[in-house]
Order: C-alpha cells, then sequence, then structure tokens
C-alpha cells in the first residue's frame, strides 16, 4: 500500500459528485480555499467526480451553492466515518474501545510456549521445569528474566546442552539442543573372560584381545569360556624357560545360532464390561493454567465407572494452541460379567506378546531366523509356546572371581 494511501485512510475521505454548468469553477473555489481533492473524474461535460479529504468536507454545500451547482455524496472512507458510525451506539464503542484495550494489554503476556529441537526428551518434561523456573501461560513478558530461567532449567535437565528463550508478544520460543552422549569406555584394567550366556553353535569368532577358546562350529553351554582373559607367551626357540600367560580383559565377537523357547497364557474366561446406562457429565474451563467448573461438585456414586475426558483446545491458524481449553468429563456405570474369550483372538494376541518378549531378548544384535507356535489348553486357560531360531551374540563379559 503506497503511503499517499495510507494517509487517506487515517484522515478519512468522501466522494462527491458535482453537477452544474460550470463544475470546474467549484475547483477553482476548493483550490482557492486550500481544500484537498484528488482523483478528479469527468463523467460527462456536466457532471465530474472527486475526493475530497473528510476534514475538509464542511462549507462545500456553500461553494456548490455559489457555482450554481448540485452536490452528491457518495461512498466514505478511513478511520473517521468508520468511528463516526458509532456515536449514537455506545455499546459498541465501549465494545470497540475495550477489545482494543484487551489486546494492548494481553500481548504483554505469554499465551503460548513453544519448544523447538528436542527429540529424545519429551516436550512435557521441559514445560513442566520451564514452569517451575516461572515461564508459563499467563505470565507477564517484561518481568520475566528470560536467560536466568534457560540457565537453572538447564542444571536440572542434564539431557540438555543449550537452551535459549525468546520472547515474540504473546508467543514464547524455547530453542534446546540435547546432549550427545559420550562414548562408552572399556575399562581394560578389569581382567576377565568372555563366557556363554545362552546354549548354542558358535558360527563366528573374533577374539580381539585374549585366546579363543573354542572354535566356529563348535556347541557351548550357558557359561562355558569363549574367549580366555589371557595371552599365551612361548619362551624363545630353545629355551628352557617355561610357557607364560599374561591376564587381560576379553574383548571380541562370538556369534552364533541358539534356540529360544517361550511361553505365556490366557484365561479363557475373562471379566467383561457391561454398561448399564446410567451416566453424567461435568463441564469445566480452563484459562491461563486455572480451572473454573461450571458444575457442583458432588460425588460419583457408581461401584463401577469409566471416566472419559473430551478437551476442545482454542488454537488459532497454524496450529498455535492458545490457553484455553473446554473439557468435557463423562462417567459412564458397569457392571463384570465372565464370558468366554475368543480362543483366536486369545492365541494371536499371546502371539504377538511371545514375539516382542523374543525381540527384547535379543536385542539390537541378534535376529530371529524362523520359529513356530504351539497352543493348548490347559484348566482353563490357553498356553501359547514359541520355538524360535535365532542368530546372537553368545558372549557376555564376567570379571575374573
Amino acid at each position: 500500500m503506497a503511503v499517499s494511501q495510507v494517509v487517506n485512510l487515517l484522515r478519512g475521505s468522501i466522494e462527491l459528485e458535482v453537477t452544474g454548468d460550470f463544475p470546474e469553477r467549484f475547483l477553482n473555489l476548493c483550490a482557492q480555499r486550500g481544500i484537498s481533492f484528488w482523483a478528479v473524474e469527468w463523467l460527462d461535460s456536466h457532471t465530474l467526480h472527486l475526493c475530497v479529504a473528510w476534514n475538509s468536507r464542511r462549507g462545500l454545500e456553500e461553494l456548490a451553492q455559489r457555482t450554481g451547482c448540485t452536490l452528491t455524496q457518495g461512498r466514505r472512507r478511513g478511520v473517521p466515518p468508520f468511528f463516526l458510525r458509532f456515536r449514537k451506539r455506545y455499546a459498541f464503542l465501549v465494545g470497540l474501545c475495550l477489545s482494543a484495550l484487551a489486546v494492548c494489554v494481553l500481548s504483554q503476556f505469554v499465551l503460548v510456549v513453544d519448544v523447538e529441537g528436542n527429540e529424545q526428551v519429551p516436550t512435557q518434561v521441559i514445560l513442566t521445569e520451564l514452569q517451575r523456573q516461572g515461564l508459563r501461560p499467563g505470565v507477564y513478558g517484561p518481568a520475566l528474566s528470560v536467560r536466568d530461567i534457560a540457565n537453572q532449567s538447564l542444571l536440572q535437565l542434564d539431557d540438555l546442552s543449550w537452551m535459549a528463550v525468546n520472547l515474540h508478544g504473546i508467543r514464547a520460543q524455547v530453542l534446546v539442543r540435547e546432549r550427545v552422549p559420550k562414548p562408552e569406555v572399556v575399562d581394560e584394567s578389569i581382567l576377565g573372560d568372555i563366557v556363554a550366556k545362552a546354549p548354542g553353535i558358535v558360527t563366528h569368532m573374533e577374539a580381539w584381545s585374549g585366546d579363543a577358546a573354542v572354535e566356529e562350529g563348535a556347541t557351548v553351554l550357558p557359561g562355558e569360556v569363549l574367549i580366555r582373559g589371557s595371552i599365551r607367551m612361548d619362551p624363545p626357540q630353545w629355551s628352557e624357560n617355561p610357557t607364560l600367560w599374561m591376564p587381560v580383559r576379553a574383548m571380541g565377537r562370538v556369534e552364533g545360532r541358539t534356540w529360544r523357547t517361550l511361553t505365556a497364557s490366557i484365561p479363557l474366561e475373562a471379566a467383561v464390561k457391561v454398561y448399564s446406562g446410567e451416566e453424567e457429565s461435568r463441564w469445566s474451563a480452563t484459562l491461563l493454567g486455572q480451572r473454573v467448573n461450571f458444575s457442583q461438585n458432588s460425588g460419583i456414586f457408581y461401584p463401577g465407572y469409566d471416566k472419559i475426558n473430551k478437551i476442545w483446545n482454542l488454537t488459532l491458524p497454524g496450529e498455535i494452541q492458545l490457553p484455553f481449553s473446554l473439557r468435557k468429563e463423562t462417567w459412564r456405570s458397569y457392571e463384570t460379567q465372565l464370558q468366554p474369550v475368543d480362543p483366536a483372538a486369545a492365541q494371536a494376541m499371546l502371539e504377538e506378546t511371545l514375539l516382542e518378549r523374543l525381540e527384547e531378548l535379543l536385542g539390537e544384535t541378534g535376529r530371529e531366523v524362523s520359529h513356530t507356535f504351539y497352543a493348548r489348553q490347559v484348566d482353563g486357560c490357553l498356553v501359547v509356546t514359541l520355538e524360535a531360531e535365532c542368530t546372537e551374540e553368545l558372549g557376555r563379559f564376567v570379571p575374573a572371581g
């Protein structure tokens, strides 16, 4: 928008249509009296259209009569004509003033706190610590010491290495950088062996420090030494000195084939919720962290009930959430009854649970090769057994006794 358009918008303007034998005389008189006008357009030989500043509109009827012209007022633009509409609408005028005052006042308060740059540390953990340090929705922004808040929060959050707090009107932007974990350092002063942690067949052997006690293809049992924590030092040829063994910390990589057997069970009858149809709802609102209940406090007399929360947050364009939310809490009464469990669904659930447990046992270094499930019913329970062939790291370090 041009500067002249902004000026005309602030001071206001009115469009006029002048009709007469000599409408140019009207323009001459306006120029003599210093009346600002622009956008002059001849509609025909006796009619012209122009715009006049709002504060110069008085006295134009007199000039039109002196020149024998007829003056017709048209569209009004700008701030003064806008406020003129409320000269008899006091409620609207008061509301407009209060709205402008609210915008000026609320812009000094923090309404939104955004955390950026975190991947491993949960956002809610950072927001909780910031709230302990005084940064929360509803706080007066100019009174905050953002540098002290960032420094004190860093002392409490060990997983962060850097933090900066920037205030942008009602929005507090919190930039963080997570701490890079230091690499694990092996203490080679602790001597010991690498032994088998599970029965299996050795498929790959790498002895980085120490002597290999078994060869590839060997079958090992739990606790059997795979890499000895010692290095053989043979004497020189033709020497009568004995063979020496130097103790070290055994290190290496031993992979093997293993067979895992896992079992899980579930009753074939389970307690199921049967809703009675009785329910109670309560409404509440949260503004700047303060909760307001719209319902009177009363106890819930249901022996068993589910609590369901529905929350509606006030959100601006750009997914910016304001610190205002509406909550509906619903309590639904129910009774429990024993009902039979679908065996197929129960077996599928147990199989998924066993596979997850197997994945936890294998860790990051192991993988499953094949597996088989067996299901049977015993004393009213469904028992599922998983037998899996795996490839995993066989060794674990055991300090010397």
